[in-house]
């Protein structure tokens, strides 16, 4: 049998790149002691802080922002097809946040049994996506038109490192404007990227580049050294929102459509309304349309199905998996957060306000999560057997001591 810890190191370092999730590297580097000597023993640390992202004449209004990044984990006990969705943040080095896996919503509160500290050793664990967020520092609230500065940063953004040996970085953000913003650690400045036929709607880094999406379905890469984004795809123009999102390693751009008016039709079978919570008319979703980039011939080809796949659309995040990895979900749907869909939270508890729903692309349905039992365990109470694990777990170390 081979021995694994004679790899060579330059090896070890190479397939250590390839992994890219720093919960993967710590897998690695627990496998002996030669792996763990071959990388370093932590990721690189987030930035601490940003100067202001300016916005015409209201630039006082923060001080600047800190940057924090959130995983989105599927976990599953060993031997068996149950699965867990779930986001993680990292707030401070040991000390994690639980949120629900497509918003910014904590999971709270959780249920008593629910343990303090996960050995996620014992588990099936699989990075699904992850995010960034900006977070204002030392926020001081002003009145104005825009309803202040405090939610002008609450778009995506989306990180990139500069080498494997740097610690630069570059971030893309769409700015309130609707167009880009870039920031270099090295120019230590946001650069707002002037180019915007419509306003964008979605960034990704992508195969070590950065793609935005606009209202039209234009979809463009953003280089680091040009204020001039290159054309990726031309217009497809039709819905209301588009998404970008990697599946199988390709670029997929998911298209919204919606509507408050309960006298449209799209098709024959969509059936169009309209909510009104808090004085507030809320949109709903009412179909999607799927498109595959084709870069080569600069479009994007609409796709009839999607297979085994799933796709979520989150606040922050998109990201997909296939239907044989998730338990109880079928595939060729899309699952999404909307405001038509909304919960009381009696039952649900943490899902209490927008729900999720879920568009069937084989009959072109959409329903609430709530008609999805089996897939509603992905999401909520957390399972039982992620406390019984960990318990376990405290026994044999109880037992260890004796």
């Amino acid at each position: 049998m081979a021995d694994w810890s004679l790899l060579p190191k330059e090896l070890l370092e190479d397939i250590a790149k390839r992994l890219g999730s720093s919960f993967y590297l710590l897998r690695f580097r627990s496998v002996c002691s030669s792996w763990r000597s071959s990388i370093p023993s932590r990721p690189r640390r987030l930035p601490g802080r940003f100067p202001f992202l300016t916005n015409y004449g209201i630039s006082d209004s923060a001080l600047g922002f800190h940057l924090s990044k959130r995983t989105v984990f599927l976990i599953g006990p060993p031997e068996s097809p149950d699965r867990w969705l779930v986001k993680i943040e990292e707030d401070v080095p040991g000390r994690m946040h639980l949120l629900n896996p497509l918003s910014r919503l904590p999971l709270s509160p959780l249920p008593e049994a629910f343990p303090k500290v996960l050995d996620l050793s014992r588990f099936w664990i699989f990075d699904l996506g992850e995010e960034y967020v900006l977070h204002c520092v030392n926020f001081r609230p002003l009145v104005n038109a825009l309803g202040g500065a405090a939610n002008l940063y609450m778009e995506k953004v989306v990180f990139m490192c500069l080498g494997d040996e740097s610690s630069d970085f570059v971030l893309l953000t769409i700015h309130v404007s609707g167009r880009l913003a870039m920031f270099k650690s090295v120019d230590k400045k946001w650069t707002i990227i002037h180019d915007m036929p419509s306003p964008y709607d979605d960034v990704m880094l992508f195969k070590g580049q950065f793609y935005a999406v606009d209202g039209t379905g234009r979809t463009v890469v953003v280089g680091l050294d040009s204020n001039n984004p290159s054309l990726a795809a031309n217009p497809v123009y039709g819905g209301d929102k588009k998404f970008l999102v990697e599946s199988r390693g390709e670029l997929l751009v998911v298209d919204m459509y919606l509507s408050t008016d309960q006298e449209v039709d799209w098709d024959d079978d969509d059936e169009v309304s309209q909510v009104q919570l808090d004085g507030c008319i809320y949109e709903r979703t009412v179909k999607f349309k799927v498109y595959k980039m084709d870069e080569a011939a600069q479009k994007l080809v609409q796709m009839k199905s999607l297979g085994d796949r799933v796709l979520f659309l989150g606040d922050d995040c998109t990201f997909s998996a296939s239907a044989s990895e998730l338990s109880g979900c079928k595939g060729n749907c899309i699952y999404f957060t909307d405001n038509f869909f909304y919960t009381s939270g009696e039952e649900e508890g943490t899902f209490k306000g927008r729900d999720i729903g879920v568009f069937d692309l084989d009959n072109g349905t959409i329903a609430p999560l709530s008609d999805y039992p089996e897939s509603s365990k992905l999401f909520w109470p957390p399972p039982v057997w992620l406390s019984s694990t960990t318990s376990q777990v405290q026994t044999e170390f109880e037992g260890l001591a004796l």
